[in-house]
């Protein structure tokens, strides 16, 4: 059995789960690549901390330039997360004739030219079938299975945080504060969610998709971006008065041509197969013009979700099977696409606002409405509280510049004391 030599960089959660998966299933993983693959070195920043595994202490290193100096190594797995120093250890690995393997989606999603272009000048391979939606194989299917269709649009929940929190708020009548610290006692959620809970998280994911599925090289600062920070919980609850569920939703879509390119909370019909993904688990929904309607569902993140994708970028590479990143795309680089503005886009909306109890409100509010060409769908009026009336609505769909437009001279009506949230509705038709 010929053996092959990889490195880690990195031991946290994602790094444990790789090692667990390369020792419980090592006889699997030689039948189906050929290879007994042997860790032959771990990049760690302190190699005294205790990390729950048994692993070779001989094995462990503070130092780079053992794995990068060792010929013997021919895969470099990975697994710090962030930009720097992780790209320059990727560019490093492969100017050195090393394949590499990453589950970084904020460095591919920001740098992946960069990464590219050195794969290709090194003849090595860069895989991160991990970078996006854990142990679901989207990147796959998208490079691989997927490319005799043309991609109309990709919705997706592809960030197991804020999944759990909104799923926590409506099934356990959670408020945000709570669900998310639950998140956070659970592993689910880090000490800061920033990235998570503001859609940063799902921008870098969306942003790959992308790139695979339209050929399109995107910044991530175009991407709309919108987190589920302001979802209250009796959001959740009109939501489910008007037979919808709320997600945070990654969404792009070809629209004659034109990109969408959009991530924020979306009511959606409770009875879409999207609606009923709990918990933590991901799910990306598309549509392409051969195979119609897909949805590949599982975990998006953990130790061994992500692990498994991992190993099985480890296994497509010793069989010479993964192209470099972004090949697929080359043919279709020529043919950029336009991204709209969110001003074009075009859905229904929830309209959620604290008006006076006084005679003509609604009226007032449905002239300015009408005025700027936005109609009413559903009107849900709830009993005043003291001289207030909470007033809640769903549009017809309409642009969102409309809607941006009567926000804006609603807000200089006496009647209108505020104006408490807008989420967009897709019947994801």
């Amino acid at each position: 059995m010929k053996k092959v030599s990889i490195a880690l960089l990195g031991l946290g959660n994602v790094g444990r789960g790789v090692w667990k998966i390369l020792d419980a299933n090592k006889e699997e993983i030689r039948e189906r690549s050929g290879y007994e693959i042997e860790v032959s070195k771990i990049l760690v920043r302190d190699r005294n901390k205790n990390r729950g595994i048994d692993v070779p202490d001989k094995i462990i290193t503070t130092n780079a330039d053992e794995i990068f100096e060792d010929e013997n190594i021919k895969i470099v797995v990975e697994l710090m997360g962030g930009v720097d120093p992780a790209k320059e250890y990727m560019i490093r690995a492969m100017k050195n004739k090393k394949h590499v393997v990453t589950a970084n989606k904020l460095a591919v999603a920001t740098c992946g030219s960069e990464l590219l272009k050195t794969a290709q000048e090194e003849n090595v391979r860069l895989c991160y079938e991990a970078s996006v939606a854990g142990g679901i194989p989207i990147i796959h299917g998208l490079s691989e299975s997927l490319t005799a269709n043309k991609i109309e649009q990709i919705v997706g929940i592809i960030n197991g945080t804020t999944n759990y929190i909104l799923t926590k708020m409506r099934l356990d009548n959670m408020d945000f504060k709570e669900a998310l610290k639950e998140a956070q006692e659970k592993g689910y959620a880090e000490a800061d969610p920033t990235s998570d809970v503001e859609g940063y998280d799902a921008v870098y994911k969306l942003a790959i998709l992308t790139y695979l599925a339209f050929g399109k090289k995107v910044n991530v600062d175009s991407i709309y971006r919108e987190g589920i920070q302001k979802i209250e919980s009796v959001d959740i609850d009109y939501a489910k008065e008007f037979g919808y569920v709320i997600k945070l939703l990654a969404i792009v879509k070809d629209v004659n041509d034109t990109l969408e390119l959009r991530v924020h909370p979306t009511m959606i019909p409770e009875r879409h197969p999207l609606a009923n993904v709990n918990d933590s688990f991901n799910a990306i929904f598309l549509k392409g013009n051969a195979v119609g309607d897909l949805m590949m569902y599982g975990r998006g993140a953990g130790d061994l979700p992500t692990g498994s994708a991992v190993v099985g970028d480890i296994i497509s590479v010793l069989r010479n099977e993964t192209d470099p990143l972004f090949k697929l795309s080359k043919h279709k680089l020529g043919n950029v696409k336009k991204v709209s503005s969110m001003e074009d886009t075009e859905c229904e909306y929830y309209i959620r606002m604290t008006v006076n109890d006084e005679p003509g409100v609604l009226g007032n509010i449905a002239g300015i409405l009408g005025k700027h060409d936005v109609s009413l769908l559903s009107v849900i009026q709830k009993a005043k509280e003291e001289e207030s009336v909470k007033l809640v609505f769903i549009t017809h769909k309409t642009l969102e510049g409309n809607i941006n437009k009567s926000m804006e001279e609603m807000k200089k009506l006496s009647s209108v004391q505020s104006i408490e949230n807008i989420i967009r509705v897709e019947k994801l038709q």
